[in-house]
Parts: structure tokens; C-alpha cells; sequence
């Protein structure tokens, strides 16, 4: 199984706990963190992420965001191809960064990607015909794996 996160899945663990679904996010992302650490999962990775998590101005958080991005075991690393395909899917309504991430995680042909970000898995669940990669939230994607 591979996965890849975006940025706001890697800072969930570390937002404000006390609302129950930041909570319940974070220990989600947890639990598919200990599979990864277990070798029953593969974390993906790309310069997308890393660049984003180097626009972290809060030193501390930057540093446990490349600790767990340390993890990974797959890499993309951003080229024309994905830069072309990051276009097309911008022009279904992402934001260039979600656009970069999703054909990163097509690339590497990951079996989910994974966000926090309800705009961004609402509009690809909408357009999933579009997109060759499943996106979910952790915290569903991870009680339905769990299910199986």
C-alpha cells in the first residue's frame, strides 16, 4: 500500500488538539504512521512537499514536518510530466499546490492520497473520473482499511 500526504495531514499531529476531529485526524495519521514504521505501508513523498514544509516559518514544527517526511521510501522528483499533468488538473479547480501534489501522487502511482483539506477531497471525489488517484481524509480512508 502506498500513500502520500499532503502538508496538512503532516501538520495535523501537531495543530490544536482540542476539537475532536483535529484529534481524531491526528491520531489517524498516527496510526498510518506506525503501519509505514512497521513496513506494512509505503509513505511517498515529493518536492512539493518538501518545499511547502520548508515555507514553515515555526522552526520546531519545520523540523518534526522533515522528521516524519524522513520516513518515506518513495520520492518524486517534480519534471515536465508532472508540471504538464499538475496544469490539466489545476484546470479542474485545484489550487497549484493540490494540483502538484495530486500528480505527484499519480506519478508514483500511490494507492491513496490523503488530506485534511475537505475542499480538496470534495472536489476530487466530484471529479474522481478525472483524477487517476483515490483522495481521501486519513480518518475515513483509514477506519474503512481497518474495516476490510
Amino acid at each position: 500500500m502506498k500513500i502520500y500526504f499532503d502538508v496538512c495531514c503532516l501538520n495535523r499531529p501537531f495543530d490544536d488538539q482540542s476539537q475532536d476531529r483535529i484529534h481524531l485526524e491526528a491520531e489517524a495519521i498516527l496510526t498510518i504512521l506506525k503501519h509505514v514504521d512497521e513496513g506494512r505501508w509505503k509513505l511517498v513523498s515529493s518536492d512539493t512537499v518538501v518545499y511547502e514544509i520548508k515555507k514553515t516559518t515555526n522552526d520546531e514544527r519545520k523540523e518534526r514536518l522533515l522528521s516524519i517526511n524522513n520516513r518515506v521510501e518513495i520520492y518524486v522528483t517534480v519534471d515536465k510530466k508532472i508540471f504538464d499533468r499538475s496544469s490539466v488538473i489545476k484546470e479542474i479547480g485545484f489550487t497549484t499546490y493540490d494540483a502538484m501534489h495530486i500528480a505527484c501522487a499519480e506519478f508514483a502511482q500511490v494507492d491513496v492520497f490523503l488530506s485534511t483539506d475537505d475542499k480538496l477531497v470534495n472536489l476530487a471525489l466530484k471529479n474522481k473520473d478525472q483524477l487517476l488517484v483515490a483522495v481521501r481524509n486519513p480518518l475515513l480512508w483509514l477506519q474503512e482499511e481497518l474495516l476490510k
